[in-house]
């Protein structure tokens, strides 16, 4: 990740080839903190993604409708000095949580699906005043196992609309920066 603010969050997201899911969750988060003025940064990076590779046609046109700008997106393959600087690691997949903690083992109590981490730290609530990203995400993380992550759900995974007739680009969009919305607003309560 680039230097941050030593109180910055610092956030990674991940898909397959980095080129759809990911670039779209990345810059759902960078505008929220920019909206905002939040110490967010946030990287994005695919378990198999191909240095370099811009984001695809429909995800720049999606990303555009919802008022985002992909048109500079160059795909990264994940890189474990990244993810051990992570914060918290967000993947589009209960594939990409288990394969980002195959590279580093100890990062699965911050590593979530964007749908599991909206909604189990809607179950605990938001970050307290005083509490760190680390405590919040233990509390987030509480109670979950390994197996959790086993299989595909409907409750855990966003579709790939990349060349897929059951997922659509703009849906997707939409979905993701919803997710988003309220995973920051978790993370930075008002």
């Amino acid at each position: 990740m680039d230097p941050v603010a030593p109180d910055s969050v610092r956030v990674l997201v991940v898909c397959t080839a980095n080129q759809c899911r990911s670039p779209l969750a990345a810059a759902s988060f960078r505008a929220l903190a920019a909206e905002r003025a939040l110490p967010l940064t946030v990287e994005s990076a695919g378990i198999g993604a191909v240095k370099g590779m811009p984001a695809t046609p429909p995800t720049v046109e999606a990303a555009r409708k919802v008022g985002l700008d992909l048109t500079t997106h160059s795909s990264a393959a994940v890189d474990p000095v990244v993810l051990a600087d992570a914060d918290l690691v967000i993947g589009l997949e209960r594939r990409h949580v288990q394969e980002v903690v195959v590279l580093q083992p100890g990062s699965f109590s911050h590593t979530f699906t964007l749908r599991e981490l909206a909604r189990r730290g809607a179950e605990v609530g938001p970050r307290g005043a005083d509490e760190s990203i680390a405590a919040w995400a233990a509390r987030v993380h509480a109670g979950r196992r390994p197996t959790d992550m086993l299989g595909t759900s409907k409750d855990d995974d966003i579709a790939d609309p990349t060349g897929s007739r059951a997922a659509d680009h703009l849906t997707t969009a939409e979905e993701i920066q919803r997710l988003a919305t309220e995973v920051v607003a978790l993370l930075f309560p008002r």
